[in-house]
């Protein structure tokens, strides 16, 4: 009979033949072995499902950043009811959601009509109101231009925040005169930045133009110190500084400061001086008018500048008058006159006929005069006061020693006609410098540990990132090392009953009384082992087989 196939059993039963296939071996497994088998296929399977939905959700962007609270729970609200995951960033000034889902949300908030934002401006008159009453109506408008112009005041650069107050009383026209419309503008300014005066004018522009008949006059500009700044533009100069006066003193300071210390750090070394220089600054302005005459000097010639001649001829009487006889009839002596250091005769007409003439000159001459129209400029420098301080001379040995000297008398004078040659020092102005050698005290800063690697933020987050998958990939292992595994040992594993029936198959023959001992061959010893070893795995089976041999020689 064919080993392969059928087994002999010594009682004469027959056993079925020994199936070699991987599904008969599965389905000869124990059905504990194979509950553990489904039961880690299960797991497994879920575990691999989790991981890809972590990996698929865990991509998030940022959906709006910069919301107020308002607009941050009216997006989160909204998100709730779309079924839209959603997370913080920033402390909560940034919401995210997934990345395949940001601009289809950011379309469905756009319909929705959020973010609606800090201030609302003509939006407001969308949704009127039936049946509203005047005031209303009227509150309505000043609340919406008041809203526009803040959006318009915060377009600024300087500006992060503003708000705009308007007073606008109601008109009637039974009252002769009526109250003029006035405003308030509050601006909340970046760190480090100001408002010039051009600056400012253009805000008061922008909101005396928005609001009828409001003069500009009636606006006032404040910051967030409660400090007036429109006074000056509107009002004229004030009695102090304005913005950008205090700016103009602080750049001519620092500009002072950075020569002294350009001068002087080269020769004492870096981070050895300390300088700092109050300058008074004359803003006042100031025009004078100066005429003066003043007369011909020397043989210049002088400008005529009018000239007059007027002349006046008296005739002789027709009446013979005088003496009668010689000298009567003798004609008069002609006049002299002395013109030019010489004398001259002056005949006339007139005289030589016996009249009398009358001859005015006038002559006006130009006087020097001098016009002088002085101005003053403005930002002039009216004093400067300079403090200096130089740190004493350091000295390393050659082993490391480090040893502090003060600076000589004449090093200090040295260095004080350094400073006063670079800031223009000017005894008549009433200028000071003072410059002092003293030494520098450092202190020593605590020493701060420095963080673990595993306490970096980095590395905190990195953990976070890579803990659920590597949590997951952990459950994935222990599922497949202790359930999947065994039970798949166990289904591959050679059956039993097939290496009994490969030794039960083959021809026994009972040893004969009185028979001669045969040599055992290649393949009987083979078989002797495979029996010794079989006993030793299931000493069950060769008892009952054995049982089985007496029994049938017994019988």
């Amino acid at each position: 009979m064919d080993n392969a196939l059928t087994t002999t059993l010594p009682n004469g039963a027959m056993r079925a033949p020994a199936a070699d296939g991987f599904m008969a071996r599965l389905t000869a497994v124990p059905v504990k072995a194979m509950v553990m088998l489904t039961l880690g296929v299960a797991a497994l399977a879920a575990v691999i499902a989790a991981l890809a939905m972590w990996s698929k959700s865990g991509d998030y962007r940022v959906l709006y950043a910069n919301l107020s609270d308002k607009d941050g729970g009216a997006i989160l609200s909204q998100l709730s009811q779309m079924n839209v995951p959603y997370k913080h960033a920033d402390g909560g000034n940034a919401i995210l959601v997934p990345a395949d889902k940001v601009h289809d949300v950011r379309l469905k908030l756009a319909q929705a009509g959020l973010p609606k934002g800090s201030t609302t401006g003509f939006e407001l008159l969308d949704n009127a109101r039936f049946g509203q009453t005047q005031f209303q109506e009227r509150m309505t408008w000043q609340r919406a231009l008041e809203g526009e112009l803040v959006r318009s005041i915060s377009a600024l650069a300087a500006v992060q925040s503003a708000r705009v107050h308007l007073a606008l009383p109601q008109q009637n026209g039974f009252f002769r005169e009526q109250q003029k419309p006035s405003a308030s503008v509050l601006v909340q300014l970046h760190a480090g930045r100001t408002l010039e005066r051009g600056q400012i004018a253009g805000i008061v522009h922008l909101v005396s133009s928005s609001v009828p008949e409001l003069n500009p006059k009636s606006v006032s500009v404040l910051d967030s110190s409660g400090t007036l700044l429109s006074g000056s533009t509107t009002d004229g100069p004030s009695n102090g500084l304005d913005a950008n006066q205090l700016q103009y003193v602080q750049q001519v300071e620092q500009s002072y400061v950075k020569r002294v210390i350009g001068i002087i750090e080269p020769i004492v070394g870096r981070d050895n001086v300390r300088a700092t220089v109050a300058a008074e600054i004359d803003f006042a302005q100031s025009e004078a008018t100066d005429e003066l005459y003043k007369p011909n000097q020397g043989n210049a010639p002088a400008t005529v500048r009018s000239l007059q001649n007027s002349e006046s001829n008296n005739g002789p009487s027709s009446t013979p008058s005088g003496v009668p006889g010689a000298l009567s009839n003798q004609p008069p002596t002609p006049a002299t006159a002395q013109i030019g250091g010489a004398t001259s005769p002056v005949v006339s007409a007139a005289a030589a006929a016996g009249g009398s003439t009358r001859r005015d000159n006038v002559v006006n001459y130009e006087v020097d005069k001098t016009v002088r129209v002085t101005r003053n400029a403005t930002g002039n420098v009216k004093r400067l006061n300079a403090a200096v301080v130089v740190n004493h001379r350091v000295v390393t040995d050659a082993k490391g020693k480090t040893t502090s000297t003060p600076l000589t008398n004449d090093e200090v004078e040295k260095l004080t006609a350094l400073v006063q040659e670079a800031i223009g020092f000017t005894k008549d102005r009433g200028d000071s410098i003072k410059l002092i050698n003293a030494p520098f005290r450092t202190e020593t800063l605590p020493k701060v540990d420095a963080q673990p690697v595993w306490q970096q933020p980095w590395i905190l987050d990195l953990v976070r990132a890579a803990a659920v998958p590597a949590a997951l990939v952990i459950v994935a292992l222990l599922v497949v090392s202790g359930l999947i595994k065994p039970a798949l040992k166990a289904a591959t594993a050679t059956p039993v009953g097939g290496q009994l029936d490969a030794v039960v198959a083959d021809p026994l023959t009972p040893p004969q009384p009185n028979a001669p001992l045969a040599l055992a061959s290649p393949q009987s010893e083979k078989t002797l082992a495979d029996a010794r070893a079989l006993a030793k795995q299931n000493p069950a089976a060769v008892a009952h087989i054995v049982r089985d041999w007496v029994s049938k020689e017994t019988g």
